[in-house]
């Protein structure tokens, strides 16, 4: 035994992976999360591992509004290609930088209310995105959406419910310009879809649990509609 080495040599393999390619770091959004309030990434990854359960083995799949990608690692593992797309230059290069090649993710800019993602996703999810989108613009959102999901696809879109806003901070009441109550979101996607299955949130916790105490809203959608 060195003075490099654990005294467990199970735990050897740190050492190795931080002197081959050095330790894996955050990116920009995540890395800010985890410096402001480091139970809000718990948060975040719990949501990127219900979708991870939900969309297991599906072929190709579309993260819409990525951020900088540091959940989708979550999600690559049960399903055999991730893309990603955000409207943010500076968010998609840091993805990029931050990739593992264990966890490859097809990374890429694009507005998704400027057109659909080129490409045909049996899998499209989008989380923390739609509250961001004034209310005039959601039918583009889902729309564009829909026109890259294959017939028989499943979507899952997130976001915070309109009663969490009466605790949210001043930052995100700034951006989230488009929150709804669990019936009003549920009803939005049944325009689209012959099934939509509401779940609420409470930190990191999914249930069927009543809506107007829910934190966060997930609708899972399956049956596109002609």
């Amino acid at each position: 035994m060195t003075d490099k080495d654990t005294k467990e040599p199970q735990y050897n393999v740190c050492i190795e992976l931080s002197e081959k390619q050095g330790l894996p770091r955050f990116g920009l959004m995540s890395g800010y999360v985890w410096h402001d309030d480091p139970k809000r990434l718990v948060f975040m990854l719990s949501r990127y591992k219900f979708v991870s359960k939900i969309l297991t083995g599906k072929r190709n799949v579309l993260e819409v509004g990525c951020g900088d990608g540091f959940g989708g690692r979550i999600v690559r593992q049960t399903v055999e290609n991730l893309s990603g797309v955000d409207f943010d230059p500076l968010f998609i290069q840091d993805g990029k930088e931050i990739q593992d090649d264990r966890w490859p993710v097809n990374l890429q800019v694009h507005d998704i209310l400027d057109g659909p993602v080129k490409g045909d996703f049996d899998a499209i999810y989008s989380l923390d995105v739609m509250e961001h989108i004034p209310e005039e613009r959601e039918g583009d959102y889902i729309e564009n959406m829909l026109q890259s999901l294959t017939s028989t696809g499943t979507l899952i879109v997130g976001m915070p419910s309109l009663e969490s806003q009466t605790f949210a901070s001043p930052a995100s009441k700034a951006g989230h310009i488009n929150c709804k109550s669990g019936p009003e979101f549920k009803a939005v996607f049944e325009r689209y879809f012959d099934s939509v299955l509401l779940f609420s949130m409470n930190d990191e916790v999914v249930h069927t649990g009543f809506h107007a105490m829910a934190h966060y809203l997930f609708v899972i959608c399956n049956g596109k509609k002609a």
